[in-house]
């Protein structure tokens, strides 16, 4: 029970490693809030954790700061923002349009920032922030520019807050999964292409398959508890090996 009496805002916690996440941080005390896209999914989630939901778009900056301050009239001060909501998109450097590049900048980037800008009010001093990011932010994927950009970008960001949240003792690290078996690749695409996509990123890995949502959350929850109390900034690949093999 690591977190027992703490408050957990997850933003983009109704499904995959979010929701993973959110049942993990259940199962061990903690109360929780989150944000998501889809109101079916946020009552799914209300319904089995009994946690504050709340239908919020993290690419509009004003939706993000309007969830932000419901979470904490709802539950008060936060101990853990787990910052996951983004998107993801396939596009080779000729294709790629100013509306492709913003579709998923004002969510993994910009909607990221403005997000975690809202909620430092609410955090309490000593508490921890864990940010999604991506491996593809230090692989070079073709076809994954913008994706990698704003996954770097974030990445910067994370360290900049690590450094001036250091007196307030406000932890920040990052999670960068590999191939993970989520609903982000599924979207969209036929069930031939999904078991295409499956194996295709599954060889690609050293370990010989792709990750699941709860390996990858399982780091997020080590990462904002108190066994993590002396790691700070760090970018920790939960990936198979992907990166360093």
């Amino acid at each position: 029970m690591r977190f027992d009496g703490q408050t957990v805002l997850i933003l983009g916690g109704s499904a995959g490693i979010g929701l993973a996440a959110a049942r993990l941080f259940h199962a061990e005390g903690a109360r929780l809030a989150i944000t998501g896209r889809n109101p079916a999914s946020l009552q799914a989630v209300a319904d089995e954790l009994g946690a504050l939901t709340l239908c919020s778009d993290m690419s509009v900056v004003v939706d993000s700061a309007v969830a932000v301050a419901a979470a904490g009239e709802g539950l008060g001060a936060m101990d853990i923002l787990f910052v996951n909501a983004g998107v993801g998109g396939f596009a080779a450097v000729p294709d790629v349009t100013e509306e492709f590049w913003d579709g998923i900048h004002d969510v993994n980037l910009r909607g990221a920032f403005f997000a975690i800008q809202a909620a430092l009010p609410l955090m309490r001093d000593g508490g921890n922030i864990v940010i999604t990011g991506s491996i593809g932010s230090v692989m070079a994927l073709s076809g994954n520019v913008a994706y990698a950009a704003a996954k770097a970008g974030l990445r910067a960001v994370a360290r900049i807050l690590a450094k001036e949240l250091l007196p307030r003792r406000i932890r920040v690290n990052m999670i960068s999964p590999g191939p993970t078996d989520t609903e982000i690749f599924k979207r969209g695409a036929s069930e031939q292409e999904v078991a295409d996509m499956r194996a295709m990123l599954s060889a690609a890995v050293p370990i010989g398959r792709m990750g699941t949502s709860e390996e990858v959350a399982r780091a997020a929850l080590f990462l904002a508890s108190s066994d993590a109390v002396f790691i700070n900034g760090i970018d920790l690949y939960v990936d198979g090996g992907c990166v360093e093999l």
